[in-house]
């Protein structure tokens, strides 16, 4: 129950659009097996408070706090292999020979990859990660928000950071979009290295 092939922390438009694209992929044969888990802590959300008018697709007035219900209602519908833990926020991490031991107020969880989505609070304080903060490069300094060092998204072995933590502007389609590529990362990941990427189309 708590050993995953890839585990996201965070719940807002990064990790909920992560966890998406992951989900979708179950009708790929490399995908099939791999466990997914996504800890959907949204209380520290800037979404909380935002309304979406220049999104595309959003209707005038899309209030963020909405989206986060719908985005964990969407995910619950259409993938529900995808394991939701609600109610917890994470600690620590370890790293270990063979996988990533994530530590939460409540649980222990083991997993290959993980995803960090949180907020980019310069109240940040996993252990175990605290290594990899630095100012983040793309906000005002005013703000005093972080991000995690990072290469394409990727902080080191089995380690991913997806959204505004990452390093990109608080902007919804930016974040969305990050999370997404992170996903399309773990499949290529999962499909020995050759690109991989997971579209529905209309038929008929």
């Amino acid at each position: 129950m708590n050993s995953f092939n890839t585990l996201i922390i965070g719940g807002s438009a990064a990790g909920l659009s992560c966890a998406l694209i992951l989900g979708s992929a179950i009708i790929k044969p490399f995908a099939k097996d791999k466990k997914v888990g996504i800890i959907t802590h949204q209380k520290a959300s800037a979404l909380q408070n935002a309304e979406l008018n220049n999104v595309l697709g959003f209707k005038k007035g899309t209030k963020g706090a909405d989206i986060l219900t719908e985005g964990v209602a969407q995910l619950t519908e259409l993938y529900p292999h995808i394991v939701q833990i609600p109610n917890e926020m994470v600690v620590e991490i370890q790293q270990n020979e063979n996988n990533i031991t994530v530590i939460s107020n409540k649980n222990t969880y083991t997993s290959k990859n993980i995803v960090i989505a949180t907020t980019p609070s310069n109240l940040f304080n996993i252990k175990g990660l605290m290594q990899f903060v630095q100012p983040h490069t793309s906000m005002p300094v005013e703000k005093e928000k972080i991000m995690l060092k990072n290469t394409n998204h990727k902080v080191t072995e089995g380690i991913y950071v997806a959204g505004v933590i990452a390093g990109w502007r608080s902007q919804f389609a930016i974040a969305a979009g990050s999370g997404a590529a992170v996903a399309t990362d773990i499949l290529t990941e999962w499909n020995n290295g050759n690109h991989a990427m997971v579209h529905d189309v209309v038929v008929g």
